[in-house]
């Protein structure tokens, strides 16, 4: 609603409900200031004003009064509106969203999706609109250091989703606990028999990569097992191995479709665990036995960091658990390995190797 053509101010609410402009603002922020009190009456009478008037407070102004817009920002590096509801990012907007309307904010979403000379828009491009939010929360598998060190030393209110090592600082994050989760699944293979075991995947780059792969390392030299990593499939049929522990849902498929290719049984004769979702939808009707990561739950989480960073300042930092699955793809070892040519004292890799995809 406007008056004679303008847009409705503070000062118009005031005169139609007979208060000052002061009492106008307590109203609409939802606090009192100082000693003031404000009766119900009053309060009620503002509000019935606002409702006929259909009056919403210029976020502008509202951001001068208190610094605030209520606003606050999804950055993403990857596209996360997929044909599926499945894609590994809804469960993590889901959350956002739940978290911001019970803070009584809104979301602005800052997207990467635009590709400009093969690469994607970064945070502090030309078209960066960034600022206009109260803070921001990171969403991708990756995030660039340099963003996060010149977020960190301009001192913009962030939080990311997913562990990610000092860049000048410490980062404030949410992120999932990987390594005791895989600690308890390869613990839980080792009480099954299974000696011998393979871990598939980069293992490197993305911190939630090397934090599954460390807690793979630590786990088999703890219980007395050999630990191979491997990057791709290539190879693990003729490593003498009797449990494979895959970095991704996609690593996993490709595995047992490998296996049955080549007439073993899953896991009669070979065990297959999968770490993780992926960031884009596989189809299968396999029951996995590994771990959920805790995606819905991180993103309600990086909100209530955010909002703590806001009111305080600091870098806080959390690690959700993993569940782990039940599944059907873990069994005890048989009589006969499954192996062609065993080898003999395998240590785990730590070395990167390359980024080999999972062959069928």
């Amino acid at each position: 609603m406007t008056v004679s053509g303008r847009r409705l101010t503070q000062q118009d609410i005031a005169r139609m409900a007979g208060v000052s402009q002061t009492t106008v603002s307590l109203v609409l922020n939802g606090r009192a200031e100082g000693e003031v009190r404000i009766s119900q009456e009053t309060r009620d009478r503002v509000l019935q004003v606002i409702r006929e008037t259909g009056y919403v407070a210029d976020p502008v102004a509202r951001r001068l009064a208190d610094r605030r817009n209520r606003i606050l920002g999804v950055f993403t590096y990857e596209a996360v509106f997929p044909a599926e509801s499945a894609d590994f990012y809804h469960p993590f907007l889901v959350g956002i969203e739940e978290c911001a309307e019970e803070a009584g904010c809104d979301l602005l979403l800052f997207t990467s999706a635009k590709v400009v000379q093969g690469e994607r828009r970064r945070i502090f491009s030309a078209e960066s609109r960034i600022r206009l939010a109260d803070g921001c929360v990171l969403l991708g598998r990756t995030v660039d250091k340099d963003d996060l060190a010149r977020l960190l030393t301009e001192r913009i209110p962030f939080v990311s989703v997913g562990r990610r090592d000092d860049a000048g600082g410490p980062v404030p994050y949410v992120g999932a606990d990987y390594p005791p989760a895989v600690r308890a699944l390869v613990e839980r293979a080792a009480a099954l028999g299974h000696r011998r075991l393979a871990y598939v995947g980069v293992g490197v780059g993305a911190e939630s990569y090397s934090d599954r792969l460390r807690g793979f390392t630590e786990a088999v030299a703890d219980v007395g097992a050999e630990g191979l990593h491997l990057t791709s499939a290539d190879g693990l049929f003729d490593a003498g191995v009797t449990a494979v522990l895959a970095e991704e849902l996609a690593d996993g498929v490709a595995i047992v479709r490998a296996a049955r290719e080549r007439g073993l049984g899953v896991p009669r004769d070979l065990s297959v665990l999968v770490l993780g979702a992926h960031t884009t939808p596989v189809r299968t009707d396999i029951d996995f036995t590994g771990l959920r990561i805790p995606r819905r739950e991180m993103g309600r989480r990086a909100v209530e960091l955010l909002t703590q960073v806001l009111e305080s300042g600091g870098a806080p930092q959390d690690m959700l658990p993993c569940e782990l699955v039940e599944g059907s793809t873990l069994a005890p070892v048989q009589n006969a390995p499954v192996q062609n040519a065993p080898v003999q004292n395998a240590p785990v890799q730590n070395a990167p190797v390359q980024n080999a995809p999972v062959q069928n």
